[in-house]
């Protein structure tokens, strides 16, 4: 069973509502969260405290934005104070974004597992046994609106946790559909579709964004015979006219020769500033076409519909343009959004197994950034994910879109945290850079070996522990992408040194690296010894 959508536990204090999600997130290889914990982490105090200094009302508030982050995050367990459900805005939004359970525990069960809990602040205020009774008959109507209906029974815990299973597992499957995500970006935000067969609605989708009657698809040699007359057929669906440029495959096409080609094509059809223009294709497309876009008539809506994993997952969201020169990858660009993204997970149906690992490399990158939780997961997951179950490649790419639309929320030019997305990416784009941007090595492969040579030197300069290290070469070797570089050339350390010196995240002369102090634990340096770095990269290269 795969749950791509928050499961909350409601019900009275004492229904188990922590006991048993903590062992239902187990066994769904879900975070697990307490809001009550939840909120004492924010506020600094216990809630008892908190009710006596603040008062309820003042709780709720609190505890209704606690309970919304959440529900706004990746797919959890999360148990819910006894009051928490009753407040209609959380309730409604609850509805919206997760699956409800409601435990229901008989008075006599209540009163004994409440008892000598002198952290209840509702329990201080009287005879706990008529307080609790006047609650299971005030709120169970409200309590009863939950989707899920369970009795908490006095029996073993995993009694319950199996009724919960098998309750879920019958859920209607139109429950378990993924919402959009929205990146918050004020009046630039824009929604993150991820489900099957978005190519057939792409005409529908973007209709209510569009000011004209028109949009032109630029695409690739290769995934133009696949989808392009999908596309097309979509917005014909829905009255808007499309014209095609179709432009060559490869990393060789992120150059200033086909921005050229491409942007003569635009102004060649007299497009106007109400011309939609969509990018069909990988990573190499949705960065050129978001390129030309910005920057024909001073700026074009554009929306993406990404078809690989790696641009699902990535370069789709964000709002990174740009092209490659012979001094460096990506050092040419813009930052400029779309206005929409629909990731059809069917389209990663076509790619090669290759390809589909360069992309899980940078699924991988989430978990390694700030997520261990993730990473476990992956660790469990992966091999069916990448043998293509369309459940978990929804969950891993809603889950790495959602950590990549958080950061560029809150970061959108890189001016701090969003650097820490570059995790792998100093190293892999010196690598790159090395081998010409060519298909002797991906991008999602050098990110793969980036990653392994971050975390080497984290090790190396004492920040990490070699278990991290092992840890992630044994998931990388698990699933089959590189952890040592090819053998088919001289890698030289001070080229590789060179390739680095041109990043376009240089600062006063100084490479920024992305570094680890464990798996979940990255941060930025500046700092990093050039003896350390040569001899690491000396130890990588080295044939023997």
């Amino acid at each position: 069973m795969s749950i791509n959508r928050p499961i909350v536990l409601v019900g009275l204090m004492g229904s188990g509502k922590t006991k048993i999600g903590r062992r239902l997130a187990a066994a769904l290889s879900l975070p697990f969260f307490d809001s009550d914990a939840e909120f004492e982490n924010a506020a600094g105090c216990t809630v008892s405290d908190y009710f006596t200094q603040h008062g309820e009302p003042a709780f709720r508030e609190g505890e209704r934005r606690v309970i919304g982050r959440l529900l706004d995050g990746p797919p959890c367990v999360l148990a819910t104070g006894g009051g928490a459900y009753l407040d209609q805005e959380t309730r409604a939004k609850i509805k919206q974004k997760a699956i409800s359970i409601w435990l229901k525990a008989d008075l006599d069960l209540l009163v004994r597992r409440t008892a000598n809990r002198d952290h209840r602040p509702l329990l201080k205020q009287g005879d706990p046994r008529q307080i609790l009774a006047q609650l299971i008959e005030v709120r169970s109507p409200i309590y009863a609106q939950a989707d899920i209906h369970v009795d908490s029974a006095d029996v073993p815990p995993d009694v319950t946790l199996n009724t919960v299973v098998a309750a879920l597992t019958a859920m209607p499957r139109t429950l378990m559909q993924n919402t959009p995500l929205l990146l918050d970006l004020g009046d630039r935000s824009y929604a993150i579709h991820i489900d099957s067969d978005l190519l057939d609605r792409a005409g529908e989708l973007s209709l209510p964004l569009m000011t004209g009657q028109r949009a032109v698809i630029i695409t690739d040699e290769n995934v133009a015979p696949l989808y392009l007359d999908r596309v097309q057929a979509s917005f014909a669906k829905v009255g808007i006219r499309t014209e095609s440029i179709i432009v060559a495959p490869g990393e060789d096409s992120k150059s200033f020769a086909t921005l050229e080609q491409a942007l003569d094509r635009l102004l060649d059809a007299k497009v106007e500033r109400s011309t939609l223009i969509v990018a069909l294709g990988g990573g190499v497309i949705g960065d050129l076409v978001g390129f030309a876009a910005s920057i024909c008539l001073r700026g074009l809506d554009f929306i993406q519909i990404p078809t690989t994993l790696l641009s699902q997952v990535d370069s789709s969201v964000g709002g990174k343009t740009g092209i490659n020169t012979r001094q460096g990858k990506n050092l040419v660009g813009t930052f400029y959004q779309p206005r929409l993204v629909l990731a059809d997970l069917t389209a990663l149906n076509t790619l090669t197994r290759r390809h589909v690992l360069a992309g899980y490399a940078e699924v991988v990158k989430y978990g390694c950034i700030d997520d261990e939780p993730f990473f476990a997961w992956l660790e469990q997951n992966a091999v069916a994910l990448l043998n293509g179950d369309l459940a978990l490649r929804a969950q891993a790419v809603r889950h790495a879109c959602l950590a990549k639309a958080r950061t560029v929320a809150a970061d959108e030019r890189e001016g701090g945290i969003r650097a820490l997305l570059n995790l792998g990416h100093t190293f892999g784009h010196a690598l790159e850079a090395e081998t010409g941007f060519s298909d002797e090595l991906l991008h999602g492969e050098a990110v793969a070996l980036g990653m392994v040579m971050a975390f080497a030197l984290s090790v190396d300069l004492g920040l990490a522990h070699q278990a991290d290290l092992d840890r992630l070469i044994a998931h990388f070797t698990q699933v089959g992408l590189p952890t040592a570089l090819p053998r088919n050339r001289n890698w030289e350390p001070d080229r590789l040194i060179d390739h680095m010196a041109g990043d376009k995240k240089i600062k006063d002369g100084r490479i920024t690296f992305v570094l680890a102090k464990g798996i979940g634990h990255s941060f930025l340096t500046r700092d990093v010894p050039a003896d350390r770095l040569r001899a690491l990269l000396t130890r990588f290269t080295d044939p023997q």
